[in-house]
Protein backbone atom coordinates (compact mmCIF):
# COMPACT_ATOMS: atom_id res chain seq x y z
CA UNK A 1 0.00 0.00 0.00
CA UNK A 2 2.77 2.53 0.67
CA UNK A 3 6.77 2.07 0.27
CA UNK A 4 8.66 5.21 1.55
CA UNK A 5 12.43 4.95 0.70
CA UNK A 6 15.44 6.77 2.23
CA UNK A 7 12.79 9.72 2.78
CA UNK A 8 14.84 13.12 3.22
CA UNK A 9 12.67 16.50 4.41
CA UNK A 10 13.13 19.95 4.91
CA UNK A 11 10.45 22.44 7.01
CA UNK A 12 11.82 26.82 6.34
CA UNK A 13 15.47 25.35 5.74
CA UNK A 14 16.04 23.15 8.30
CA UNK A 15 15.98 19.16 7.99
CA UNK A 16 13.14 17.59 10.03
CA UNK A 17 13.72 13.88 8.40
CA UNK A 18 16.93 12.17 7.30
CA UNK A 19 16.37 9.23 6.31
CA UNK A 20 13.02 6.92 6.68
CA UNK A 21 12.33 3.38 5.35
CA UNK A 22 8.40 2.46 5.76
CA UNK A 23 6.52 -0.23 4.07
CA UNK A 24 2.97 -0.40 5.25
CA UNK A 25 1.42 -3.85 3.26
CA UNK A 26 -2.12 -3.80 2.47
CA UNK A 27 -4.43 -4.32 5.38
CA UNK A 28 -2.00 -3.63 8.22
CA UNK A 29 -1.70 -0.79 10.40
CA UNK A 30 1.36 0.69 11.81
CA UNK A 31 1.43 2.84 14.67
CA UNK A 32 4.21 5.79 14.99
CA UNK A 33 5.61 6.46 18.40
CA UNK A 34 8.35 9.66 19.05
CA UNK A 35 8.52 12.22 21.40
CA UNK A 36 7.73 15.09 20.89
CA UNK A 37 9.76 17.22 17.93
CA UNK A 38 10.66 14.18 16.72
CA UNK A 39 9.20 14.54 13.25
CA UNK A 40 6.04 12.39 13.29
CA UNK A 41 3.91 15.23 12.19
CA UNK A 42 6.16 15.89 9.39
CA UNK A 43 6.19 12.52 8.33
CA UNK A 44 2.25 12.38 7.61
CA UNK A 45 2.18 15.41 6.24
CA UNK A 46 4.49 14.66 4.00
CA UNK A 47 3.09 12.13 3.10
CA UNK A 48 -0.29 13.40 2.54
CA UNK A 49 1.51 16.19 0.29
CA UNK A 50 1.04 19.43 2.39
CA UNK A 51 2.90 22.39 1.33
CA UNK A 52 6.11 23.25 3.42
CA UNK A 53 7.19 20.17 3.67
CA UNK A 54 10.24 20.12 0.87
CA UNK A 55 11.30 16.48 0.00
CA UNK A 56 14.37 16.59 -0.52
CA UNK A 57 15.13 13.06 -1.36
CA UNK A 58 14.18 9.59 -1.42
CA UNK A 59 10.72 9.21 -2.84
CA UNK A 60 7.12 7.79 -1.73
CA UNK A 61 4.89 5.31 -3.34
CA UNK A 62 1.22 4.74 -2.85
CA UNK A 63 -0.13 1.43 -4.15
CA UNK A 64 2.89 1.41 -7.21
CA UNK A 65 2.79 4.45 -7.95
CA UNK A 66 5.42 8.00 -7.26
CA UNK A 67 3.02 10.24 -5.39
CA UNK A 68 6.33 12.18 -4.03
CA UNK A 69 5.56 15.17 -5.85
CA UNK A 70 2.00 15.13 -6.27
CA UNK A 71 -0.55 17.87 -4.93
CA UNK A 72 -3.00 17.23 -1.53
CA UNK A 73 -5.96 16.68 -3.67
CA UNK A 74 -4.39 14.14 -6.26
CA UNK A 75 -3.49 12.14 -3.39
CA UNK A 76 -6.47 12.51 -1.69
CA UNK A 77 -8.34 11.25 -4.93
CA UNK A 78 -6.00 8.19 -4.96
CA UNK A 79 -7.19 7.25 -1.50
CA UNK A 80 -5.22 8.91 1.35
CA UNK A 81 -7.25 10.45 4.25
CA UNK A 82 -5.75 12.08 7.09
CA UNK A 83 -7.41 12.77 10.29
CA UNK A 84 -5.61 16.00 12.11
CA UNK A 85 -4.04 16.65 15.58
CA UNK A 86 -5.04 20.04 15.26
CA UNK A 87 -8.02 20.90 12.31
CA UNK A 88 -8.60 24.06 11.68
CA UNK A 89 -12.04 25.95 12.20
CA UNK A 90 -13.54 26.17 8.33
CA UNK A 91 -16.06 29.63 8.69
CA UNK A 92 -19.05 29.21 6.35
CA UNK A 93 -19.01 25.46 5.57
CA UNK A 94 -21.41 23.14 7.59
CA UNK A 95 -19.87 19.56 8.46
CA UNK A 96 -23.04 18.60 6.89
CA UNK A 97 -21.38 19.71 3.55
CA UNK A 98 -17.69 18.59 4.11
CA UNK A 99 -19.04 15.41 4.90
CA UNK A 100 -20.79 15.24 1.34
CA UNK A 101 -17.73 16.98 -0.18
CA UNK A 102 -15.92 13.78 1.71
CA UNK A 103 -18.00 11.22 -0.19
CA UNK A 104 -17.13 12.37 -3.84
CA UNK A 105 -20.29 12.29 -5.09
CA UNK A 106 -21.21 8.27 -3.57
CA UNK A 107 -24.37 7.65 -2.20
CA UNK A 108 -24.29 8.78 1.24
CA UNK A 109 -26.45 8.77 4.13
CA UNK A 110 -24.50 11.73 6.28
CA UNK A 111 -26.79 11.61 9.63
CA UNK A 112 -26.77 7.99 9.26
CA UNK A 113 -22.18 7.90 9.56
CA UNK A 114 -22.74 10.67 12.00
CA UNK A 115 -24.83 8.53 14.64
CA UNK A 116 -22.29 6.05 14.46
CA UNK A 117 -19.95 8.67 15.54
CA UNK A 118 -22.57 10.36 17.96
CA UNK A 119 -22.28 13.65 16.12
CA UNK A 120 -25.72 14.35 14.64
CA UNK A 121 -26.24 17.20 16.65
CA UNK A 122 -23.24 18.91 15.40
CA UNK A 123 -23.53 18.51 11.65
CA UNK A 124 -25.24 21.93 10.51
CA UNK A 125 -22.27 23.87 12.70
CA UNK A 126 -19.22 25.04 10.61
CA UNK A 127 -16.67 22.82 10.52
CA UNK A 128 -14.66 22.81 13.92
CA UNK A 129 -16.30 25.85 15.14
CA UNK A 130 -16.82 25.60 18.82
CA UNK A 131 -16.50 21.73 19.32
CA UNK A 132 -14.59 20.01 22.25
CA UNK A 133 -11.54 18.21 21.86
CA UNK A 134 -13.37 14.82 21.69
CA UNK A 135 -16.24 16.13 19.25
CA UNK A 136 -13.05 17.38 16.67
CA UNK A 137 -12.07 14.35 16.41
CA UNK A 138 -14.96 12.55 15.91
CA UNK A 139 -15.77 14.96 13.18
CA UNK A 140 -12.54 14.40 11.91
CA UNK A 141 -13.59 10.62 11.29
CA UNK A 142 -16.90 11.20 10.46
CA UNK A 143 -15.01 12.87 7.33
CA UNK A 144 -12.36 9.70 6.90
CA UNK A 145 -15.55 7.67 6.82
CA UNK A 146 -17.14 9.27 4.34
CA UNK A 147 -14.15 9.38 1.80
CA UNK A 148 -13.12 5.77 2.63
CA UNK A 149 -9.78 6.21 2.04
CA UNK A 150 -7.55 3.22 1.15
CA UNK A 151 -4.56 4.61 3.19
CA UNK A 152 -5.71 6.33 6.72
CA UNK A 153 -3.58 8.51 8.85
CA UNK A 154 -4.31 9.65 11.88
CA UNK A 155 -2.16 12.08 13.84
CA UNK A 156 -2.62 11.18 17.78
CA UNK A 157 -6.47 10.09 17.75
CA UNK A 158 -6.05 10.20 21.01
CA UNK A 159 -5.02 13.47 21.89
CA UNK A 160 -7.15 15.54 24.41
CA UNK A 161 -10.15 13.05 24.43
CA UNK A 162 -11.57 11.55 27.30
CA UNK A 163 -12.14 8.12 28.26
CA UNK A 164 -16.09 7.86 26.59
CA UNK A 165 -14.57 9.28 23.89
CA UNK A 166 -11.74 7.28 23.14
CA UNK A 167 -13.64 4.45 23.28
CA UNK A 168 -16.06 5.42 20.95
CA UNK A 169 -12.94 6.56 18.63
CA UNK A 170 -11.66 3.47 18.73
CA UNK A 171 -14.69 1.67 18.08
CA UNK A 172 -15.00 3.87 15.04
CA UNK A 173 -11.59 3.38 14.01
CA UNK A 174 -11.76 -0.38 13.99
CA UNK A 175 -14.79 -0.36 11.82
CA UNK A 176 -13.33 2.14 8.99
CA UNK A 177 -10.26 0.08 9.18
CA UNK A 178 -12.67 -3.73 8.72
CA UNK A 179 -10.97 -4.48 12.06
CA UNK A 180 -13.26 -6.07 14.71
CA UNK A 181 -14.83 -8.34 12.29
CA UNK A 182 -14.90 -12.05 13.75
CA UNK A 183 -15.03 -15.11 12.07
CA UNK A 184 -15.86 -18.62 13.00
CA UNK A 185 -12.47 -20.43 12.91
CA UNK A 186 -12.58 -22.30 9.71
CA UNK A 187 -12.46 -18.72 7.80
CA UNK A 188 -10.33 -16.70 10.16
CA UNK A 189 -7.22 -17.45 8.69
CA UNK A 190 -8.58 -16.52 5.25
CA UNK A 191 -11.55 -14.50 5.32
CA UNK A 192 -9.92 -11.91 8.07
CA UNK A 193 -7.44 -10.89 5.15
CA UNK A 194 -9.62 -11.25 2.08
CA UNK A 195 -11.86 -8.29 3.81
CA UNK A 196 -9.33 -6.26 5.37
CA UNK A 197 -7.90 -4.10 2.49
CA UNK A 198 -7.29 -0.52 4.25
CA UNK A 199 -4.11 0.31 5.71
CA UNK A 200 -3.55 2.88 8.60
CA UNK A 201 -0.21 4.61 9.81
CA UNK A 202 -1.55 6.01 13.22
CA UNK A 203 0.92 8.56 15.31
CA UNK A 204 0.69 8.46 19.11
CA UNK A 205 2.90 9.75 21.73
CA UNK A 206 1.17 7.83 24.87
CA UNK A 207 0.24 4.86 23.51
CA UNK A 208 -3.10 4.82 25.18
CA UNK A 209 -5.32 4.42 21.20
CA UNK A 210 -3.16 0.87 21.25
CA UNK A 211 -5.97 0.02 24.63
CA UNK A 212 -8.76 0.41 21.38
CA UNK A 213 -7.05 -0.53 18.50
CA UNK A 214 -4.98 -3.02 17.01
CA UNK A 215 -1.75 -3.22 14.76
CA UNK A 216 0.45 -5.24 13.17
CA UNK A 217 3.89 -3.59 14.23
CA UNK A 218 5.13 -0.60 15.32
CA UNK A 219 7.91 2.04 14.37
CA UNK A 220 10.25 4.38 16.60
CA UNK A 221 10.62 7.91 15.02
CA UNK A 222 13.48 9.86 16.61
CA UNK A 223 16.03 12.56 15.58
CA UNK A 224 14.48 12.68 12.00
CA UNK A 225 15.02 8.59 11.47
CA UNK A 226 13.11 5.27 11.83
CA UNK A 227 14.62 3.35 14.66
CA UNK A 228 13.24 -0.25 14.45
CA UNK A 229 10.09 -1.91 13.27
CA UNK A 230 8.78 -4.56 15.50
CA UNK A 231 5.39 -5.58 17.91
CA UNK A 232 3.59 -2.42 18.38
CA UNK A 233 2.85 -3.71 22.31
CA UNK A 234 6.03 -4.93 22.77
CA UNK A 235 7.57 -1.06 21.77
CA UNK A 236 5.22 0.40 23.98
CA UNK A 237 5.89 -1.59 26.62
CA UNK A 238 10.18 -0.53 26.36
CA UNK A 239 9.26 2.68 26.03
CA UNK A 240 7.44 2.91 29.17
CA UNK A 241 9.63 1.13 31.03
CA UNK A 242 13.20 2.80 30.45
CA UNK A 243 11.48 5.87 27.88
CA UNK A 244 12.97 7.35 24.65
CA UNK A 245 16.46 7.69 25.37
CA UNK A 246 16.86 3.92 25.28
CA UNK A 247 15.21 3.37 22.12
CA UNK A 248 17.97 6.25 20.78
CA UNK A 249 20.96 4.70 22.59
CA UNK A 250 19.56 0.86 21.35
CA UNK A 251 20.07 2.12 17.77
CA UNK A 252 23.29 3.64 17.99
Amino acid sequence: MLVIEDLKVEVSGKEILTKVNLHIPEGETHILFGPNGSGKTTLMHTIMGFSGYKVTGGRIVFKGEDITHLPVHERARRGIGVSFQRPPTIHGLSTRKMVEICAQGRPTNVDQLAEQVNFTAFLNRDVNSHLSGGEIKRSELLQLTAQSPDLVLLDEPESGVDLENIVLLGESINKLLNRGIRHNVESRHIGLYQRRKKSALVITHTGHILDYITAERGQVLNNGVLQCSQNAREILKWIREYGYHECYKCAQ
